[in-house]
């Protein structure tokens, strides 16, 4: 894998073109499961340039994002101002965030990839930073879309699958878990027929 100096160069990269690498306009499944329900305090692990959270935010909700690019950190303060809302973005690396327990009302993960050792970090910071009845959103590159060259990781072991999820999610109350064949529209980096898979679920009381 590479290291994260090279990982953050890769991101800086990615991000430090005048377009937004995955445009501005939120992610269409995301946006669709936010919007019933009551606006609280949310997570944004992996934000990249702030499209998700600028839309939380102009929906009533207190958002909490990071990410690893401080590019990506610019460019989303900068879309947020453009937009007029407010939103607390922190550069750091997945290892280094402080995942306060029990503190989120909502978390959403959008297309965050990363190796199996960090994935099952993630997944179970999330899942302890959540409040009792908090709930998870999450859409990324199902193993299937190894098969196009519409974005995503190249190694299978950095894509998901239902079992994955199941085994991840294994605490939550499932609402949600599908592998779906869509058109994605998000940006340059983002375009064409792609394999995702779909969860949403709720942390019990």
């Amino acid at each position: 894998m590479p290291n994260p100096k090279q990982m953050n160069f890769m991101w800086d990269k990615r991000y430090g073109t005048e377009d937004y690498a995955y445009g501005k306009e939120v992610n269409a499944f995301f946006s669709t499961q936010l919007d019933g329900v009551d606006p609280g305090l949310m997570l944004l692990p992996g934000e990249g340039e702030g499209r998700n959270a600028v839309y939380g935010a102009l929906h009533g909700w207190t958002v909490e994002a990071f990410d690893q690019s401080g590019v990506g950190k610019s460019k989303a303060l900068a879309l947020a101002s453009e937009l007029g809302v407010v939103i607390n973005y922190q550069v750091s690396h997945l290892e280094d965030f402080l995942f306060i327990p029990n503190h989120y009302d909502a978390a959403g993960l959008l297309f965050f990839h990363s190796d199996p050792a960090s994935r099952i970090f993630l997944h179970q910071k999330v899942y302890e930073s959540l409040k009792p009845g908090g709930i998870l959103i999450l859409e990324a590159f199902h193993k299937e879309q190894l098969q196009k060259n519409t974005g995503g990781p190249k190694s299978p072991e950095m894509l998901f699958d239902e079992e994955t999820l199941s085994s991840d999610f294994a605490l939550f109350k499932t609402l949600l878990l599908e592998k779906q064949e869509i058109e994605l529209n998000e940006g340059p980096s983002h375009q064409g027929p792609a394999s995702v898979i779909r969860f949403m679920g709720i942390k019990p009381n």
